[in-house]
C-alpha cells in the first residue's frame, strides 16, 4: 500500500473514534442522526389552556393553545388527537401576564418599548401510565413591542411574539432528556 493510502485510512479510524461513532455506537456519547423525540409515543391530546382565576386577558389561553397545536404538528413526529386516542395529553395553565415598561419617551412620557412576559404552568402525561413526562411550574418567555410611531405595535402583536417564543420552548421540552 500507498503511504497516501496507509495516511488516509489511519486519520479516517482516528476520525470516528473521535467522533464516538467507530468504539462507541450508543447514541447518547457523541454525534447521533437519532430522533430527538420521544420514542413510543405517537399522539397528543391539547385540551384548551386555562388562566389563572386573576388573569383577565381575553381569549390569549385560546391563541396559545392554537399556537401551540400548530407548532407540535408542524415541528414534531406526534399528531393532535382526540382524547380517546392519544398516547399523551399536554395540559397547562396561563398563570400570570406581565407587562414592563423598558422605556419611556423623555417628551410625552408614553411608553417606548414595553416587555411582555407570559408565564404557565404545564404538565405533559402520558395517558398509558398516568405518569407526567414534563412537569414545568412558572415556566416563562418574553417579547419586547414598541407602542408609537412608526411600529405603532398593539399588545395583541406583543402577545403573538411572545405566544411563539413559549410554544417553542415548551415543544423543546418534548424533546428526549441526553
Amino acid at each position: 500500500m500507498k503511504p497516501t493510502c496507509i495516511a488516509l485510512a489511519l486519520s479516517s479510524g482516528l476520525l470516528l473514534a473521535g467522533c464516538g461513532l467507530a468504539t462507541n455506537p450508543d447514541p447518547n456519547v457523541g454525534y447521533t442522526m437519532a430522533s430527538q423525540y420521544r420514542q413510543g409515543i405517537r399522539t397528543v391530546y391539547l385540551p384548551i389552556w386555562r388562566r389563572a382565576k386573576d388573569e383577565y386577558r381575553r381569549d390569549i389561553e385560546i391563541r396559545l393553545t392554537e399556537a401551540l397545536a400548530k407548532r407540535i404538528e408542524a415541528e414534531t413526529p406526534y399528531k393532535i388527537v382526540d382524547k380517546r386516542f392519544a398516547d399523551t395529553e399536554l395540559s397547562g395553565t396561563l398563570m400570570e401576564v406581565e407587562q414592563t415598561v423598558l422605556s419611556f419617551d423623555p417628551r410625552s412620557g408614553m411608553a417606548r418599548e414595553i416587555q411582555l412576559r407570559l408565564i404557565v404552568d404545564f404538565t405533559w402525561t402520558d395517558l398509558r401510565t398516568g405518569k407526567p413526562i414534563v412537569e414545568e411550574t412558572k415556566f416563562s418567555a418574553t417579547s419586547e413591542y414598541i407602542p408609537p410611531c412608526p411600529f405603532s405595535e398593539n399588545f395583541f402583536q406583543g402577545s403573538e411574539h411572545a405566544i411563539n417564543r413559549l410554544t417553542q420552548r415548551i415543544v423543546e421540552r418534548m424533546h428526549e432528556q441526553w
